[in-house]
């Protein structure tokens, strides 16, 4: 697997000529992140391009429909894709999101919140090991922003994360909007779940934008990040010391000069934070 450091962007369709042309060697990102289920085909323009982008830059696979947590059994010819192209690839790491996103009947193409309960927590816990076994590798798991909770919650968020962790070897994709989305929503301490992620079990940060609606906050990864988030990352550089992170837009995507700019803001804090 390659070894990534530094900062990254989510490589999208968007880019794909302004990344083939070359970036500036002073602003480049040191890494890219794919959606996973975008290249998951044998042949076509998005391998294209992607072959020719990642001659320049490493790769790390980043999935949205693995569904670890779900009641229905593992897609295990989806599994068998996703190491394919892993292998193929050969990105740093492989992750998707603690969540469940599809049900006896279709994919539901939303990340849905887990019940934080014992019961819930060896259920994911064994699908991470059929994962990690199917993937041949460990698997980076996201923490998702919610809306809602269960009543039948028995431990916080970050508990459940640090326990799952423990149990089965995986790592967190430690995603800073999302922590505070969530904490808005729910009425808990951002810094405290911050500072109960077990550090070296991190192995990458996202940062995105959201929208704030005054009564709800809403994961939007369609605005610039906000100064809010921006105070949390230093917290977790402070924390966790220099993980890979990286800036992640979907929708309202700018020129690239505009994301490398965030990624500028991303650097100089970090750099703070650890001086």
């Amino acid at each position: 697997m390659t070894s990534i450091q530094g900062f990254g962007l989510g490589l999208r369709v968007e880019h794909y000529a302004a990344f083939e042309a070359g970036v500036d060697a002073q602003r480049r990102p040191d890494w890219l992140e794919i959606i996973s289920e975008n290249y998951l085909v044998p042949g076509g323009p998005p391998l294209a391009h992607l072959e020719r982008i990642r001659a320049d830059y490493p790769l790390v696979m980043h999935g949205v429909s693995l569904s670890v947590a779900g009641p229905q059994p593992l897609d295990l010819a989806y599994l068998r894709e996703l190491r394919g192209l892993a292998d193929r690839l050969q990105p740093g790491w492989v992750s998707d999101h603690l969540c469940w996103s599809a049900d006896a009947h279709s994919q539901l193409h939303d990340l849905l919140p887990v019940p934080l309960t014992r019961a819930a927590l060896d259920h994911v816990g064994s699908r991470i090991a059929e994962v990690q076994d199917a993937l041949g590798r460990p698997l980076v798991l996201e923490n998702v922003s919610s809306y809602v909770r269960f009543a039948a919650d028995e431990m916080t968020e970050w508990d459940f994360i640090t326990q799952l962790l423990k149990a089965t070897g995986a790592e967190l994709l430690l995603d800073v909007n999302n922590v505070y989305v969530s904490s808005r929503n729910h009425g808990f301490d951002p810094i405290a779940y911050l500072d109960a992620v077990p550090a070296g079990r991190v192995r990458q940060i996202h940062l995105a934008g959201h929208e704030d609606r005054g009564d709800i906050v809403i994961d939007t990864h369609d605005h610039p990040v906000r100064d809010e988030v921006w105070a949390l990352y230093r917290h977790a550089v402070r924390r966790l010391g220099t993980v890979p992170t990286m800036i992640e837009r979907d929708d309202h995507i700018p020129p690239l000069d505009g994301l490398l700019a965030e990624l500028e803001v991303a650097r100089r804090l970090a750099a703070e934070a650890v001086a």
